[in-house]
């Protein structure tokens, strides 16, 4: 299932089954702002692609039709991960909660809304 976004940010898919997904990205020079640490957008997209492995973990094909993240600390250390799982799946709309970690801490929390387009 990997694509130019997910293999150009080094995001890795960990786990894409039952309504949840893992995935993990190692940060580099390209990932961070100007503070030196992980930007918010790529925070968010490493965010919107585990829920987006967790929607299509269902076998349907789903959009994201809306998101809202909090930030709650600075991303520190090398690696991040974001644990996505369902909380309703309906026949055409799918929410999941995502949990965004570094290395020793919570650091985002986001929950995205899916269209299943089939």
């Amino acid at each position: 299932m990997n694509n130019g976004f997910i293999e150009n940010n080094n995001f890795k898919i960990i786990k894409s089954e039952n309504g949840t997904g893992i995935v993990t990205a190692h940060i580099t020079e390209t990932s961070l702002n100007p503070h030196g640490v992980a930007h918010g957008g790529f925070i968010f997209g490493l965010a919107d692609t585990a829920a987006g492995v967790a929607a299509m973990s269902t076998g349907r094909k789903a959009m994201t039709v809306s998101a809202d993240i909090d930030y709650l600390h600075s991303a520190k250390g090398n690696t991040l991960r974001a644990e996505a799982e369902s909380i309703k799946d309906g026949k055409t709309i799918s929410v999941y909660e995502v949990s965004i970690y570094d290395e020793t801490r919570l650091v985002a929390k986001g929950s995205f809304t899916y269209f299943y387009l089939d």
